[in-house]
């Protein structure tokens, strides 16, 4: 979409200038015609450069999925009482206090439709907020005249992928903080302690003292930290930027994700997830009454892995040519028999949405445990490999001692 600067005459016969986002410039003149306004002159206005802020890196200038949640459930309840969209909207705008990167966007929204647009259209010039998945649903909502039941299935939806996010943080987090403090151990050890136990085995078996090769190991990795601890730091922060640029671009993206696919353990999170998108979105989509050939291109983008994103898009194509989605879905591996055998009931019976929310919930279930799981088997591991590391330091001490020792005596 791209932005358009204009000049129009109103009914009134009065200038007026503004901005409009279409896909082109013929587009644009429509919009305006359609809001009654007589275009005088049009332009593609140039995007403004983003600014260096404090904000945009610590990310409080976006809306909170919970905060999005309630602004759902809010104006689905106000619809449902009789309001207006507008004042609901307007309503909404100014008790938004805790958030004015919201009150901003509501305020451009009830702008624009004011101005003529439809609420979907409006909430269309905000993706970083309102994804596709928001806009198609309100759309098809406003179509059929449910917008206040299509609102409480999008708050319903986005609880759900929310639950599945925090589930995911939480059971990770430990294991997170194991390694976090295994590796600053580790750089504790070799900087300040391993150093001061060299000087006391020098001090003890003199200059010229043999010491055993565990111990000589230990002593030189510990030099080389403590001399080069910088190129550590360097290397960390290139790899982790050259790894962030890459996933960003479209083959960087599918070459990451398709490696993840790959990874034992982690294999089996990621693809349960993504058949959960998928059944949830698809559903909740085909539900509001969008068609299926628009809900698989929704949704492709959305499942939120570039694979199964691409595998989607083959079977939006297969469906074009005659193909039902059951019969396409089967033959993916990608997709466990449940799915196509699910949609296949779904297909007959006519209640495909119904059949894809048993099958979402079955899945994040399944995603709830194998994280679960998985996070059992890694806080184990942590720990012995910390214990390892202290086991080779404590072991590097006390073998030139005991060589001392027998010299001694």
């Amino acid at each position: 979409m791209a932005l358009f600067s204009y000049i129009a005459l109103n009914e009134a016969g009065q200038s007026m200038t503004g901005t409009v986002e279409q896909s082109d410039r013929n587009n644009a003149i429509s919009t305006l015609v359609k809001q009654g306004l007589r275009p005088i002159s049009i332009s593609e206005a140039k995007a403004k450069a983003k600014t260096f802020s404090f904000k945009n890196i610590l990310g409080s200038n976006r809306v909170k999925p919970d905060q999005l949640v309630m602004f759902t459930r809010q104006l689905s309840a106000m619809i449902s009482a009789g309001v207006p969209l507008l004042r609901a909207l307007n309503a909404l705008a100014s008790h938004v206090s805790d958030n004015p990167t919201l009150k901003k966007i509501l305020e451009g929204v009830i702008a624009d439709i004011e101005s003529g647009s439809t609420f979907g259209d409006a909430l269309s010039k905000y993706p970083n907020t309102f994804d596709e998945i928001y806009v198609n649903m309100v759309r098809a909502g406003e179509a059929a005249g449910i917008l206040d039941d299509i609102l409480k299935r999008l708050a319903l939806q986005q609880e759900k992928n929310m639950a599945i996010r925090k589930k995911i943080k939480s059971s990770m987090a430990y294991p997170v903080v194991l390694l976090s403090v295994t590796v600053l151990a580790f750089f504790g050890l070799m900087i300040f302690i391993v150093p001061q136990i060299g000087k006391i085995m020098v001090d003890l078996g003199g200059p010229d003292a043999k010491l055993p090769f565990l111990t000589l190991m230990m002593l030189g990795l510990s030099a080389f930290v403590t001399k080069f601890w910088w190129i550590f730091i360097i290397v960390t922060v290139m790899i982790v930027f050259v790894f962030t640029r890459y996933t960003k671009t479209k083959k960087g993206r599918y070459v990451y994700h398709k490696l993840l696919l790959k990874t034992p353990m982690v294999n089996k999170i990621v693809a349960k997830v993504a058949v959960a998108h998928f059944a949830r979105t698809f559903s909740a989509l085909i539900e509001a009454g969008v068609a299926v050939l628009e809900a698989l291109a929704v949704t492709s983008r959305a499942v939120g892995n570039a694979v199964y994103e691409e595998a989607l898009v083959a079977a939006e194509d297969d469906v074009k040519n005659g193909k039902s989605l059951s019969s396409v879905i089967e033959k993916n591996p990608l997709f466990p028999p449940i799915i196509p055998q699910m949609l296949l009931v779904g297909e007959e019976t006519g209640q495909t949405d119904k059949v894809l929310v048993k099958v979402a919930d079955f899945y994040e279930e399944e995603v709830e445990s194998a994280v679960s799981s998985i996070s059992s088997i890694i806080e184990p591991v942590m720990i012995v490999i910390m214990g390892g590391m202290v086991g080779l330091i404590a072991a590097a001490v006390m073998l030139p001692i005991a060589g001392l020792s027998q010299t001694i005596k």
